[in-house]
C-alpha cells in the first residue's frame, strides 16, 4: 500500500470488516451560538462535521459501522476528530493523518429556521490529497456498498482518486451511492460543479440530492417529477431528493433490487433546533433500509426520521440516533 512520506495509517491492529465504504471529507464546524450572519455573530462551538464523516457515524449509530476513509491534518482540530469519529464507533483503519497540511475548517451561519450557509477554510488542507492506493481491491471484494459526496470532487487531485476508487468498486460489484452536496464557492466556475456533477450521477447506482444541489448542477427543471426524471435518465436506478421540512420523493427504476416504485413522504414534524447534517442522516436512514431490504416507501419514512432527529441539536453528530428512537417517531 503506497502512502506519502508525510501521511500516518493507524498503527493500531486492525482485525474489523465492514459492508459500507464511506469516503470523502472531514473537517471541524464552528456553530454559532445564535442566528445571523457571520459579522453579527460573535460565539462559535467547535463539532465534528463534514457530510460523508456524518454519514459514517449514522451508519455506525444504526449498527452498521462502515469502513471511513478520510485525510486530516495533524493538528490539534485533527486530534479532535480523530477522537470523536473512533469515540462514535469508526474504526481508524482509513482516517490518515498528514503532518504537512492542516485540517478543514468551515463557520456555519444559520437564520431563524434554522437554514445554513458555510463559509469554508480550506486551501491546501489534508482534505484534498486523497491517495487512491489508500483503498486496495482487496477490500472492495468484501464491501457492498461505496458511498462518496461532491465536496472532495472539487480538487482535481482528490476527485481523481475518488472516481479510481468507484470505477474499482463497481468492477467488484459495489453498489455505489453519490451526494452531489453542492457547494458552489469551493469550485472554479458553476459549470466545472455542473461537469463533474452529472459525470458522478452517470457512475452512480443510487443518488441522493436536494433541489439547491440540482440547480446548481444545471437541472433546470422546477417540478420534482421532471428532477427525477432527469436523474435516472443519466443512469443510476434509484434517486432521493430531499426537500427539508416537506419531505423527500424518491424513484426507483426497473434496474434497482427493490423493485419499481415512485414514492413521497411527507417528514415528521419536530422541534427544529440545526439542519446541519440532516441530509447525511437521511442518506445513511437510506442505506439502511436498503440493506435491510425495505420497500422503497419504509425506506423513505426510515429516512427521514433518521434525519429528523438530527435536527433537534446543534451540530451534525450531537443528535445521536437509533432504531428505537427513529421506529418512536415513525409510530408517533
Amino acid at each position: 500500500m503506497q502512502k506519502s512520506n508525510h501521511d500516518t495509517l493507524s498503527e493500531t491492529p486492525d482485525e474489523s470488516t465492514s459492508d459500507i465504504l464511506v469516503m470523502g471529507e472531514t473537517l471541524i464546524d464552528f456553530i454559532p451560538d445564535r442566528p445571523g450572519t457571520l459579522s453579527t455573530v460573535e460565539t462559535f462551538h467547535r463539532r465534528a462535521g463534514g457530510a460523508p464523516a456524518n454519514v459514517a457515524v449514522r451508519l455506525a449509530e444504526l449498527d452498521l459501522s462502515p469502513w471511513f476513509w478520510t485525510r486530516i491534518g495533524d493538528d490539534e482540530f485533527g486530534s479532535f476528530l480523530h477522537q470523536t469519529l473512533t469515540d462514535n464507533g469508526l474504526t481508524d483503519r482509513f482516517m490518515i493523518r498528514d503532518d504537512t497540511r492542516s485540517t478543514a475548517l468551515a463557520f456555519v451561519s444559520h437564520d431563524h429556521d434554522a437554514d445554513r450557509q458555510f463559509n469554508f477554510y480550506r486551501t491546501k488542507t489534508a482534505d484534498i490529497k486523497f491517495d487512491e492506493m489508500t483503498i486496495p481491491d482487496s477490500i472492495l471484494k468484501d464491501v457492498s456498498w461505496v458511498i462518496f459526496g461532491g465536496i472532495c470532487l472539487s480538487d482535481e487531485s482528490a476527485r481523481a482518486a475518488m472516481f479510481d476508487v468507484v470505477e474499482r468498486a463497481q468492477e467488484n460489484d459495489c453498489t455505489v451511492i453519490f451526494d452531489p452536496n453542492a457547494r458552489p464557492e469551493l469550485w472554479d466556475s458553476p459549470d466545472e460543479f455542473a461537469r463533474v456533477c452529472r459525470d458522478a450521477c452517470n457512475i452512480a447506482d443510487i443518488i441522493k440530492a436536494t433541489p439547491e444541489d440540482l440547480t446548481a448542477a444545471e437541472f433546470d427543471y422546477n417540478d420534482t417529477t421532471c428532477l427525477l426524471d432527469a436523474l435516472v435518465d443519466l443512469g443510476p436506478h434509484t434517486v432521493f431528493i430531499t426537500r427539508g421540512k416537506t419531505g423527500a420523493v424518491a424513484r426507483a427504476t426497473d434496474d434497482a433490487p427493490w423493485g419499481v416504485a415512485e414514492v413521497a413522504h411527507e417528514g415528521y414534524s419536530v422541534n427544529v433546533v440545526d439542519t446541519t447534517g440532516a441530509g447525511d442522516a437521511f442518506l445513511a436512514g437510506a442505506v439502511c433500509g436498503l440493506i435491510d431490504e425495505c420497500t422503497l416507501s419504509e425506506t423513505l419514512s426510515f429516512a427521514n426520521a433518521t434525519a429528523a432527529i438530527t435536527t433537534t441539536k446543534q451540530g451534525a453528530i450531537d443528535a445521536s440516533v437509533s432504531r428505537k428512537a427513529i421506529e418512536q417517531i415513525r409510530t408517533n
